[in-house]
């Protein structure tokens, strides 16, 4: 399971820590985040604790009322439960029973400026970025026509020639090699290059180019959505669809993703094949499908 260290939080969200804290190595593992009035209210069951608590207006005003010995125990309980962090929102001032119990219990007390409701949806995006399922593919990803092709095939079968040739037709690079994907919902990947190989391309022969160097900022792309894979295949024995009515898909961290094979022959331009199967599939997402059209002309023919 992917942790988030909270040193890393305060420092990615330019948060600012507000008591004495020793820095023990906790960390948050899910991206959900929760207010702490029940708590505060004396309510604590089925309550979870080990998220991200924030305090708003709301719950700062209704503390502000308690006597000095319910904070006293408010702030107690609440600390006791071990939590992530605390995060102040709006700027406001924290109340010294909440800095001392949480200093006693070594808990991270942190403030921001920003109003509770957009900072609840900047972290909530935050955590889920950053807490995605995530892995590593040998391929290329590259952004032709809007859709986010990711390229596989064996080494030398020309993924990176490819993806050369369709920078040069207009279309952007996104990564060449390795491509980091992340699950950010049940149903999209999300792919990047590794920072240290970023805008980089390799071609057999000529060594390392950088692509937004060569041809501008216009040629790549920081990350891109996952629509197709296309994989690129020599083997002479295989048997590839001839009119797409069957379409396939691999899995790829738990999401199908439409896939297609596609031959690699002398002479074959695979880069007008990949506009072409972008273009196609941009189809098929808007609901026509060419393949289709025709079985239903044929059906109506021999009918």
């Amino acid at each position: 399971m992917k942790r988030i260290k909270i040193s890393r939080l305060i420092k990615d969200l330019k948060l600012k820590l507000v008591n004495k804290w020793h820095d023990d190595g906790r960390a948050i593992a899910t991206s959900e985040i929760n207010r702490v009035g029940l708590p505060l209210a004396g309510y604590s069951d089925n309550y979870g604790f080990d998220r991200v608590q924030i305090i708003g207006k709301a719950e700062w005003s209704y503390f502000s009322e308690l006597s000095q010995e319910l904070k006293r125990e408010r702030a107690r309980e609440l600390m006791k439960k071990n939590i992530p962090c605390l995060i102040v929102t709006r700027e406001l001032e924290v109340h010294s029973e909440i800095i001392e119990e949480a200093e006693i219990n070594n808990i991270p007390i942190l403030r921001t400026n920003i109003s509770t409701s957009k900072f609840a949806s900047k972290i909530i995006y935050y955590l889920e970025h950053e807490l995605a399922p995530n892995t590593t593919l040998h391929g290329v990803l590259i952004e032709v026509n809007g859709i986010g092709i990711l390229i596989f095939g064996e080494s030398g079968v020309g993924k990176s020639e490819t993806a050369l040739e369709l920078v040069k037709r207009g279309h952007r690079l996104v990564a060449d090699d390795a491509v980091q994907i992340k699950k950010v919902d049940e149903y999209t990947l999300v792919g990047t290059a590794p920072e240290i190989i970023k805008y980089f391309l390799e071609i057999r022969g000529i060594g390392i180019l950088d692509v937004a160097k060569l041809y501008g900022m216009g040629a790549v792309r920081d990350n891109k959505v996952i629509d197709l894979v296309v994989q690129l295949d020599t083997d002479n024995k295989s048997t590839y669809e001839r009119l797409g009515l069957d379409e396939d898909f691999i899995d790829i961290l738990g999401v199908n993703i439409s896939k297609i094979t596609i031959p690699v022959r002398p002479g074959r331009n695979l880069a007008v094949i990949l506009e072409a199967a972008a273009r196609n599939h941009r189809q098929k997402q808007m609901g026509y499908n060419a393949a289709e059209e025709l079985n239903i002309r044929l059906l109506k023919q021999n009918g």
